[in-house]
């Protein structure tokens, strides 16, 4: 077998261990690499001619991005799981008690059990290039460090700080890890197998103990001040997974034992809830979309068909949707982007946003102005359609109107080469109506990006039956440049999350009017697993513009979508939701500082009085059955191509509970069967809406399963 590890020595007694996966782009831990590992822990011992240890990476990018998660899911029980957290144990013991110094000379990402086996180095160096990224985000997969992580992290940079970095997954640039002493020094990549060499010939200096703030030395100095941070961070958690997810509460409980009772005790609680997390099913869903996500990245075809490579993009609209659009394109994708709009005040405020989302990585200096100003150079501006000539890409983000879509693609078409595509970014219209008035309708395809652009990772492709493959190809190569994450779906009326969502969105407001409260409706869903409520995604996303979308899928689709009519009641009142300040809730300078508060005039606007509280999970189950039979239905009519695309678009969309793995694995969850009984139940006493379709129904007498 092919070694996976190189051992070096130098003339001045540094031996140089170097980890190269061999055929992988970049490096993750896996369990067969223990004996290797063993074997030159056991050689270096018996060397005394060498006086210190660097361990680097042999990937140019990267130093070790985490452990292979696919093992995991070889685990058949809780033992095997246990068996693996406690063999990165030994073989970490191993190398942190070396009795010569070793030193971790780190570039690029260093994640998860990456780090984990930098912690177990005497010391760290890390390149102060962006690539370098140190951060243990085991909790995004359900899990926790399980390499001793939960013990040498809050030893080393202290319990708050620890907590803060194992219970967010959140990453630490360079220069954030010097500062928390996660590393020793940052320097220049070209010098820092050079520093790593110097910092083990200084031989094994005790480290640089860094400097606690008085709140520290107050609270983590003992078990009762440590017991006030664990109790907050506990009740913090809580607030924002609702109990959802099991691994928070396990970190937490390592970290105490481990400080309460020793090193020892604290790695075998470690590996103890290790193994509980990787069999829950939290874990094992979050894992899947993982799998998901990566398996997404690798498919850079369309029917065979490699994309072409964007040079230069113009948005047409500087709205808020355009001004995003502009500035993902310039930041993220780093391509030369020119924004239209029929007026300079539009232009400006395409401008200002763009160097808005810029602000905030200048004040935190992981941005110098000399590159901000290079991006925002990116950036140019007419209000006419000069310099779009030669635009590979137009994405058009101009209002909710065929007739003025139709102008744009004629203008485009006449201005632009005949290659250049033209994408819209319509959130309800089919694009095969829009494609209609061009004379290239194969360029033409859908864009639908979802707000505020920066922030939502999803990005839908709608392709029209006339779209060729390599404008498809070519759009999603595109979109993830921009770091969005795109599923292509095909067209119709509200596309694949709008429709989802529409359904779910119409059984919330038809048990408001029923006479649940706007705020128990919201803490149910809430509850359930979804980020905010039905009714405050309402006031966010516009009332206005659900109202618009309603009649469009109702006249599409069919009955089902039709949303009660007491609703047009809240436009007449001019209830638009947070854009104009009065909606569901209370804006302005009447909102409370801390939360929100219903304003209850909206009951009277509605004619209704609420009344007894319905229990939290019958009340999320309504809303949420309509989301899963819709979701079906769309696999049925061909609108996404397998049920991994609606997992994906359902959790990055609309921000579906990521710990049931999305729609259809929550399907497969319940059970088909269970699911069919249970739509036919509401059916009897909620009406035709909830009938449920003909893939599940047949699914359910095969006793098929989506995955």
């Amino acid at each position: 077998m092919e070694k996976t590890f190189t051992l070096s020595r130098n003339d001045n007694g540094i031996a140089i261990l170097t980890m190269d996966v061999v055929g992988e782009t970049m490096n993750t831990l896996k369990a067969e690499f223990a004996t290797e590992i063993g074997a030159i822990i056991a050689e270096i011992n018996q060397d005394k001619s060498i006086k210190g240890l660097v361990l680097t990476s042999g990937k140019p990018d990267s130093f070790v991005a985490g452990a292979d998660i696919s093992m995991l899911d070889s685990c058949q029980t809780q033992a095997d799981a246990k068996a693996l957290s406690q063999q990165g144990h030994q073989v970490f013991a191993q190398l942190e008690g070396l009795a010569i110094p070793v030193v971790a000379a780190i570039h690029g990402p260093c994640l998860g059990g990456g780090l984990e086996l930098a912690l177990a180095c005497h010391r760290r160096v890390c390149s102060d290039d962006s690539k370098t990224q140190l951060g243990v985000p085991e909790v995004q997969l359900g899990l926790l460090p399980g390499g001793g992580g939960t013990q040498r992290l809050p030893r080393l940079i202290g319990v708050a700080k620890a907590l803060d970095m194992m219970l967010t997954g959140k990453q630490v640039r360079p220069k954030q890890a010097l500062k928390l002493g996660l590393v020793d020094d940052v320097v220049p990549a070209t010098i820092l197998l050079q520093t790593a060499v110097e910092m083990a010939l200084a031989g094994k200096k005790a480290r640089h103990v860094r400097k606690q703030t008085l709140v520290e030395k107050l609270l983590e100095g003992n078990r009762a001040g440590r017991n006030i941070i664990f109790d907050q961070a506990s009740k913090q958690v809580f607030k924002k997974t609702q109990g959802n997810y099991p691994a928070p509460a396990k970190i937490i409980d390592c970290v105490r034992q481990g400080l309460d009772k020793g090193m020892t005790k604290g790695l075998e609680v470690e590996a103890s809830h290790f193994a509980d997390l990787v069999m829950t099913p939290e874990s094992a869903a979050m894992r899947s979309l993982f799998f998901a996500i990566t398996e997404m990245k690798k498919e850079t075809e369309v029917d065979g068909v490699a994309p072409k490579k964007v040079n230069k993009a113009v948005v047409l609209g500087g709205g808020l949707m355009g001004g995003g659009i502009a500035s993902v394109t310039a930041t993220k994708a780093k391509v030369p982007v020119r924004v239209k709009d029929i007026n300079e005040q539009g232009l400006s405020n395409a401008l200002a946003y763009a160097y808005k989302l810029t602000e905030k990585p200048v004040k935190r200096r992981h941005m110098t102005v000399a590159a901000r100003d290079k991006l925002m150079a990116l950036m140019t501006t007419t209000t006419s359609y000069s310099g779009v000539k030669d635009a590979d890409i137009v994405v058009e983000a101009v209002f909710e109107d065929l007739a003025l879509k139709h102008q744009m693609v004629k203008d485009v078409e006449r201005e632009c080469s005949a290659e250049t595509i033209f994408a819209s970014n319509t959130s309800s219209l089919p694009i095969a109506q829009i494609a209609a008035a061009a004379s290239r309708p194969e360029n033409v395809i859908g864009l639908h990006y979802f707000s505020p652009v920066e922030k939502m990772p999803l990005v839908e492709v709608i392709a029209h039956k006339g779209t060729s493959p390599q404008t498809i190809a070519s759009t999603v190569a595109f979109a993830r440049k921009q770091g969005k994450t795109p599923i292509v779906v095909q067209d119709g009326a509200g596309f694949y999350v709008n429709r989802i969502l529409a359904l779910y969105m119409n059984e919330a407001a038809q048990l408001l009017l029923e006479g649940q409260s706007v705020a128990h409706l919201d803490k149910a869903l809430v509850k359930f697993g979804f980020p905010v409520g039905p009714m405050t995604l309402l006031d966010e996303v516009g009332i206005d513009v659900g109202a618009k979308i309603s009649p469009i899928l109702e006249s599409e689709l069919g009955q089902r979508f039709k949303a009660p009519s007491a609703f047009a009641r809240l436009l007449e009142d001019d209830r638009k939701g947070r854009k104009n300040g009065k909606g569901f809730y209370v804006y302005g300078d009447k909102a409370p500082k801390k939360g929100k508060q219903v304003d209850d005039s909206v009951y009277q606007v509605l004619g209704i009085k609420p009344s007894a509280d319905m229990e939290m999970s019958s009340l999320a189950d309504r809303c949420v059955i309509q989301m899963l039979n819709e979701a079906a239905r769309c696999l049925e009519d061909g609108i996404i191509s397998c049920a991994r695309d609606g997992d994906i678009g359902a959790i990055f969309g609309i921000g579906f509970p990521p710990f049931l793995g999305g729609p259809f694995r929550y399907m497969d969850t319940l059970g088909i069967a269970n699911l069919v009984a249970s739509l036919e139940r509401h059916q009897a006493n909620f009406g035709e809406r909830f009938t449920p379709c003909d893939l599940l129904k047949s699914m359910a007498a095969e006793g098929k399963t989506f995955f």
